[in-house]
């Protein structure tokens, strides 16, 4: 770090790399894959392959974890990071849960539109995926709430998600309060803890998807492939065909 708090990142990296030319000799031991020629039709069905294999071998903490970018109506952005809970793929969505009454999920009522990307250092991969937002059924809400740990399904009803709060201590008295109420004594994962009605699931149609794999020296592999939703009713959409072409990195 420099005198005046700059750390210089690049330099970080560098030092802990081999030279050019070293890395370049030693290419064939380096990371080789590359997406199919000609590119598949159907980019999901790689994605959930993808997210399959990172929980797989889980070389890293959370790798269901995805970034989640939502935006107000007049465009102002933000994003966090959140659980993939499931890559449906045809027909084509993502699925996650949260607080409905977060500040995401107010941007996602005002502006039902959505990004994410999930990255995988250790796979050498990258997905993004963007398009149109719907609640989950219901049903599916509820089966995955009632998976959660209890202290979650507590948590849930106590947490004002994004709200104030006096202080760390009050956030505690209200869980404890939350648990009095529904009567779950620590450890007693079977105690039924229903669904708070302002907690549940979306869907994230795609509308497009794009597949990264890392390539040497930076010349990554690239392809986009594209496609029209038609709302055919709520939450469902009449599917056009996938388009795809490659992008330079």
């Amino acid at each position: 770090m420099s005198s005046d708090g700059y750390i210089d990142t690049a330099s970080m990296r560098a030092a802990g790399r081999p030279s050019t030319i070293a890395r370049m000799s030693n290419s064939s031991a380096e990371h080789t894959e590359l997406l199919a020629e000609p590119l598949p039709g159907e980019p999901l069905k790689i994605a959930a392959g993808w997210l399959a294999q990172a929980l797989k071998e889980r070389q890293q903490p959370n790798p269901d974890s995805m970034v989640l970018a939502t935006a107000t109506p007049e465009g102002a952005p933000s994003a966090r990071v959140v659980l993939c809970k499931g890559i449906v793929a045809p027909p084509g969505y993502i699925q996650f849960y949260t607080n409905y009454l977060s500040r995401k999920g107010h941007e996602l009522e005002e502006n039902p539109r959505a990004a994410i990307v999930m990255h995988w250092d250790h796979l050498h991969r990258q997905v993004r995926v963007e398009g149109r937002i719907v609640k989950a059924p219901e049903a599916d809400s509820d089966a995955y709430f009632a998976s959660r740990a209890l202290a979650s399904r507590v948590g849930a009803w106590a947490s004002q998600q994004s709200q104030p709060v006096a202080s760390r201590q009050k956030l505690l008295d209200a869980v404890a309060e939350a648990g009095k109420r529904f009567g779950a004594a620590a450890g007693n994962i079977s105690h039924a803890v229903p669904r708070p009605p302002h907690w549940g699931g979306y869907r994230l149609w795609a509308e497009a998807v794009e597949l990264w794999v890392e390539g040497d020296h930076r010349i990554h592999d690239r392809a986009r492939w594209t496609r029209t939703l038609t709302p055919k009713g709520t939450g469902d959409f009449e599917l056009g065909p996938w388009g795809a072409t490659r992008l330079q990195p």
